[in-house]
């Protein structure tokens, strides 16, 4: 049984904790938006103008608190720069814009390489076998609180915003999907239905391997096709670069994106 001493102790911790974390949002809130960061959110994220004021205030917001409470370390020589940090957490927080929540509670810290890094993996044979061996990547999004970032290709997806190719959009819908527990393709779900999530990406996960396989068109990356969470995450993608042509040719995939990410992208696309 615990004293009563030591209970009004923790009790007292507890409140202090609560009190310092609340006046330092406060104090983020209140901080100036510094003006060069101001300049390369204007000049290195494409949709930003687009963006309705409100909007623009909500993603400023968001950005100061990333940067402010995740770690950025350079890998392989790089040098992280100002312009690296805003461009990352700008991008990373479109996905938070509408979206009343923590800023990526789990994420600690973005590792950022200069260009695509290798990694050891196991991959699976045509006889059956598997075979270990290095294997080029853009990025990774881990279970512990990192994410891994080729800076090369981060500049690729921001500088053309409407091919559906985008690596931090890509690895942040992980980290989103992984706050369920497992990345499986269903993130936490508070909006959308369970069952009507399931059935729609069930269906356009399954359309769009037939596609493929079949060598037709598809308006997103065959690379949906790995499995329900890259799906999920190729399909965030093309939600927010090319988000015309996904509500066309997949309304219903639009649909529940839309509604789970509380925003309508084509409001950005002319």
């Amino acid at each position: 049984m615990i004293g009563a001493v030591p209970l009004i102790v923790a009790l007292i911790a507890i409140g202090l904790y609560i009190f310092y974390n609340r006046w330092r949002d406060q104090a983020l809130r209140d901080k100036p938006f510094p003006e060069a960061w101001q300049t390369i959110l204007e000049d290195r994220l494409p949709v930003f103008r687009a963006l309705t004021a409100q909007e623009q205030t909500r993603l400023k917001q968001l950005i100061t608190f990333f940067i402010a409470r995740k770690d950025f370390y350079g890998c392989g020589g790089l040098t992280v720069t100002d312009e690296m940090r805003v461009t990352i957490a700008a991008e990373a927080c479109l996905l938070l814009l509408n979206k009343d929540r923590p800023v990526y509670p789990k994420l600690t810290a973005i590792l950022v390489y200069p260009t695509a890094f290798q990694v050891e993996r196991e991959q699976h044979q045509g006889d059956g076998t598997v075979a270990s061996g290095p294997q080029g990547m853009l990025g990774e999004s881990w279970g512990n609180g990192r994410v891994i970032l080729s800076w090369d290709d981060v500049e690729k997806g921001v500088r053309d915003f409407t091919d559906g190719h985008n690596v931090v959009l890509h690895e942040f819908a992980h980290q989103l999907d992984a706050e369920s527990g497992s990345t499986n393709g269903a993130p936490p779900l508070w909006r959308n239905s369970y069952a009507a999530w399931a059935r729609v990406f069930t269906e356009n996960f399954e359309d769009l391997g037939a596609r493929s396989f079949s060598g037709l068109k598809t308006v997103m990356d065959d690379y949906g096709t790995t499995n329900p969470a890259e799906f999920f995450a190729v399909a965030t993608e093309t939600f927010f670069e090319k988000p015309h042509q996904l509500a066309k040719h997949r309304p219903e995939l639009y649909e529940e994106l839309k509604t789970y990410y509380q925003i309508d992208p084509r409001d950005w696309h002319s």
